[in-house]
């Protein structure tokens, strides 16, 4: 999983007035590393068939769909994948619910990451590297330095590290150098871009991880 790891933050799109599926389309274009639905405050039936009107567009563009948090309905939608937190479904549970999915997992310190590596999930992340504001109480910021100790523990364990946390076009490049690939929110979609933009932008971040050189290839997988 190399590349853009692009989050679709459903309270986000609800304050820029576009809708998942037209975000979707956008982010789809250029072929990202992955594709979530992140919807916290959305009803499970609305998850549901999101999920499953996102999963031909994911298909058709050869991108794994990503369900945030609930194996139930990343399986009921025939996702690729789930994702979870340090405080969600632990790994083997979710496994024994729906051993058909992938499962990609959060974590924020050493421990957390060499936990979840024993796992073998699809992948980790890994974070926050800078300060975000798209959680109400973020882990503490691990910065670069941080960063290369997870990634080098990941890569040990034959297993692809995603950076979370902050990460804009302009830190891009420095995190390329280590990570496999981000996860972006915020920085896909600033306050008054448009779609068109939102394409660019997308277009920007896969650019710089396909031109990195830097340690992630030697543990990336897609």
């Amino acid at each position: 999983m190399k590349g853009l790891y692009a989050i679709c933050d459903t309270k986000l799109l609800e304050a820029r007035k576009v809708e998942p599926i037209a975000y979707a389309r956008a982010i789809l274009a250029v072929h990202p590393a992955a594709f979530q639905l992140r919807a916290k405050d959305m009803p499970a039936r609305e998850i549901l068939a999101l999920l499953r009107v996102l999963g031909p567009l994911c298909r058709q563009a050869r991108v794994p769909l990503v369900a945030n948090d609930r194996a139930d309905l990343a399986a009921l939608a025939g996702c690729e994948i789930v994702h979870i937190g340090q405080e969600d479904l632990p790994y083997e549970l979710v496994h024994r619910i729906a051993p058909q999915l992938d499962v990609g997992i959060s974590t924020h310190t050493p421990d957390q990451l060499m936990r979840a590596l024993a796992s073998k999930p699809r992948y980790v992340a890994f974070g926050p590297i800078f300060e975000t504001a798209s959680k109400v109480n973020p882990d503490p910021v691990v910065g670069l330095a941080g960063l290369r100790q997870a990634v080098e523990m990941a890569h040990a364990a034959g297993i692809p590290l995603v950076a979370i946390g902050g990460i804009t076009l302009a830190t891009a490049a420095e995190v390329a150098k280590v990570a496999d690939g981000c996860a972006v929110i915020a920085d896909l979609f600033p306050v008054g871009a448009t779609l068109d933009e939102v394409v660019e932008r997308a277009r920007a971040f896969q650019e710089i991880f396909a031109g990195s050189s830097g340690t992630a290839a030697a543990g990336a997988t897609t």
